[in-house]
């Protein structure tokens, strides 16, 4: 089962990001966004890096993306216009994709509710075996600054810089067309 999510959040990471890169409306490449950092957050707790999950829903999806969509928001109205100039039936092909898209991210995470309500998986069985999990009485915040600074330095340095492409991108984006 563990093999089964892993290989559905990289997919689901995989083809998010290719169609994200392809796609021409904003407002859909957003969406995309979505999904590809939920995907990226599941990947993590894969890596056993769940505060660098965590982080990453609360930063990225709860934060940048937020502010990423105000700006889309305020920035142009004929993007918005755009959008509601598409097809107005219910199953047109983007809604087709949306909607297969959302239905198979909620049979994993309900699979794995499922499947975790009843045993651990193996990989968390194998981390209490070791004594490899942190308990609430160790010393968390010396030991996820150690990991940060010598073991999870890169990523934690590319996350930095993806903060400051987004701040800048929503900058960029909330900007009026006639002040440039």
């Amino acid at each position: 089962m563990e093999q089964f999510l892993f290989y559905a959040f990289a997919a689901m990471a995989i083809l998010s990001a290719l169609l994200l890169v392809s796609i021409r409306n904003t407002a859909r490449a957003l969406f995309l966004l979505f999904i590809v950092l939920f995907a990226m957050a599941g990947l993590y707790l894969f890596a056993l890096a769940d505060f660098v999950a965590i982080t990453q829903i609360l930063v990225y999806v709860g934060g940048v993306l937020i502010l990423l969509i105000f700006a889309f928001m305020l920035s142009n109205k004929e993007l918005l216009a755009d959008l509601q100039s598409t097809s107005q039936r219910f199953m047109s092909l983007p809604n087709w994709q949306s909607m297969s898209l959302s239905l198979a991210f909620l049979a994993v995470l309900v699979y794995s509710f499922i499947a975790w309500t009843k045993e651990a998986p193996e990989w968390m069985a194998r981390a209490q075996a070791d004594g490899s999990i942190l308990s609430p009485t160790d010393d968390n915040i010396q030991t996820l600054g150690l990991k940060f600074m010598t073991q999870y330095i890169l990523p934690f340095e590319i996350i930095s810089v993806f903060l400051m492409m987004a701040l800048i991108g929503a900058a960029h984006l909330s900007r009026r067309e006639g002040s440039r």
